[in-house]
């Protein structure tokens, strides 16, 4: 098998000659390399099965909106306080950041990024009258940015074809951004993603109770904007579309308000991507559990993340038990704590795990969860002694 013919034989539950590994991300390896291309001929030569990843639409304002940032001394507190200010022609919306010695943006406050949840004294949408203005920021994309997007697609078909790969898009993990980056981190295809960034990890939540028209309004604008830009990479033509949900598990949701608020927009998403020919796949590392039976009903193909570790209340037998043969399971191994600090023994202990756990009928890929970002020569060591566990035991 190539490794698109494997990796589909996984999301469709079909039996491939092993269980493919790919990883979902893999920071240490892409820093690397000079382009998404290297970074895939890197994986192959390790002997995975990489898949390619469309880059993203860029994110752009309407001309018509105006950007003012500019930067505060408090006195008496030790670092500044940066505010930024959109005016757009249905009002204007404002962030206020305190600058600590960690910020990567230097003087500047992306409109994306977690870096945003801790150090917020105001977040840019704090109530109903900023909703408005909300919708004339996020524009839907340029004419010029698509035709550069299919253009760009081509290419990378074509190399996917050559290899023998699968075809992504929706979201990658992109390279870190720079500090002049107006947009922060890699958003992709995201929903409540970037309700967070706006609002903050805890608004949401009480909007929940106390305004839910005005919450429902909010998560609606997101979800149309993400729309559009969805449209565009399903229309080039991908075997899979990913969407990020780190903030959409029950560590923030409980199950009634993620039926309420996320569920139909998830719902029209898969819906969106299955008329496309694609394959819905959906990255959540955390607070999955109360939220099987959801998934199955919801029709997603594929959970991206499955995390045994750091994963709160994740069973991966139970997991298999629930979902097998329905949703594709993407994981199975904790990236930080068990590839960067574990041992050897326990590394391969913990592939073994997986595997019997997880593969059990097909629909199961193999991969460190969420990302393996040390460069250290140790940590190196240790993934190829994951490399080496899976070849070892990935024919059950």
């Amino acid at each position: 098998m190539t490794s698109r013919e494997r990796m589909l034989a996984a999301l469709d539950f079909k039996e491939p000659d092993y269980i493919p590994c790919s990883f979902m991300i893999f920071t240490a390896l892409k820093e690397r390399c000079a382009d998404e291309f290297e970074f895939v001929e890197k994986e192959l030569e390790l002997g995975l099965d990489a898949h390619l990843s469309l880059g993203d639409l860029p994110i752009r304002f309407a001309p018509e909106v105006s950007i003012r940032e500019w930067k505060e001394h408090p006195p008496g507190k030790e670092r500044p306080i940066l505010h930024k200010e959109y005016a757009t022609p249905a009002g204007k919306l404002t962030a206020i950041t305190r600058q600590t010695q960690d910020w990567p943006y230097h003087d500047h406050i992306p409109l994306f990024d977690d870096y945003l949840a801790p150090r917020s004294l105001k977040f840019l949408i704090t109530g109903p009258q900023d909703l408005p203005a909300l919708r004339s920021l996020l524009a839907a994309p340029e004419d010029e940015d698509i035709r550069d997007f299919r253009e760009a697609a081509l290419g990378a078909k074509r190399f996917a074809r050559d290899k023998g790969l699968l075809l992504a898009g929706g979201w990658s993990s992109g390279p870190r951004p720079d500090e002049t980056s107006i947009i922060g981190s890699d958003p992709g295809t995201m929903g409540i993603d970037a309700l967070m960034w706006l609002s903050g990890p805890v608004n949401p939540l009480y909007w929940a109770y106390d305004q839910p028209d005005f919450l429902e309004e909010l998560i609606d604008i997101i979800a149309l904007w993400n729309r559009r830009r969805m449209e565009v990479i399903l229309d080039v033509g991908v075997d899979l579309l990913i969407k990020r949900a780190w903030y959409e598990g029950c560590d923030f949701w409980s199950p009634a308000l993620y039926r309420k608020f996320i569920a139909p927009v998830l719902k029209e998403d898969i819906k969106l991507t299955h008329q496309a020919g694609a394959r819905f796949g959906y990255i959540i590392t955390s607070g999955i559990m109360p939220l099987l039976e959801d998934f199955l009903e919801l029709g997603i193909d594929v959970i991206i993340g499955i995390d045994p570790v750091q994963g709160k209340g994740t069973d991966l037998r139970l997991l298999q038990e629930t979902l097998g043969g329905k949703i594709c399971l993407w994981g199975g191994v904790n990236g930080f704590i068990t590839i960067e600090r574990g041992r050897p023994e326990e590394i391969k202990k913990a592939v073994k795990e997986a595997i019997e756990a997880l593969a059990s009928g097909g629909g199961f890929i193999l991969s460190p969860v969420d990302n393996v970002r040390d460069t250290s020569d140790g940590t190196w060591q240790n993934v190829l002694t994951f490399i080496d566990a899976w070849k070892e035991f990935r024919k059950p």
